[in-house]
């Protein structure tokens, strides 16, 4: 047997997919100073990262915050001291790619850092009083909102395939960023 469209009908579905995402890479650099005039540099680490995703008008804001603690050597070599200091920041990261539909309606946002703060350059300014340490953080964002899908329904159930009953739903991981969003229906 054989389907003809007086089996098939179309059904819209409401569900949540991801509407927004992007990514950023960024270094920065921040300035130090300890209580002693540093002599040398030991050793710089950032622990307790902290951040949450909060919606902006040009895409997902990071807001967080990172503990910086710096081991350095001063009076001549003679004497070392760790200075910790807590920085927050406010990462504002684009959207490579935003459903037109989605841009003024109420969506969850996340974030997830793909590389977490380090220290890649810990240098003692010429002054010598202060020390400039250059971090690199990168994120990836989602933006995830109520939508349609429109689905193709056989009113005679999967038994009236024409005998094809393998179906293949193997699902590779690859990212959706190559989908056409012109291809979504208007009236979403």
């Amino acid at each position: 047997m054989s389907l003809t469209d007086k089996d098939l009908s179309y059904r819209e579905i409401i569900t949540k997919a991801v509407c927004g995402k992007g990514r950023k890479f960024s270094q920065v650099t921040h300035t130090i100073t300890p209580p002693h005039k540093p002599t040398s540099v030991l050793g710089v680490w950032l622990i307790n990262h902290q951040y949450e995703a909060v919606k902006s008008d040009d895409g997902i804001e990071v807001v967080g915050t990172y503990d910086i603690n710096f081991w350095y050597s001063y009076d001549n070599n003679s004497q070392t001291e760790v200075a910790k200091e807590t920085l927050s920041y406010v990462e504002a990261v684009p959207l490579s790619y935003l459903d037109p539909n989605h841009r003024k309606t109420t969506a969850e946002v996340f974030a997830e850092t793909t590389q977490e703060p380090s220290c890649v350059e810990a240098n003692i300014v010429t002054s010598g009083n202060a020390v400039r340490i250059k971090v690199e953080r990168e994120f990836k964002v989602e933006m995830v909102a109520e939508t349609k899908v429109c689905v193709l329904v056989n009113e005679n159930g999967i038994d009236d395939l024409d005998g094809e009953k393998e179906f293949d739903f193997d699902y590779d991981g690859g990212d959706f960023e190559d989908l056409d969003p012109d291809l979504l229906d208007d009236d979403i």
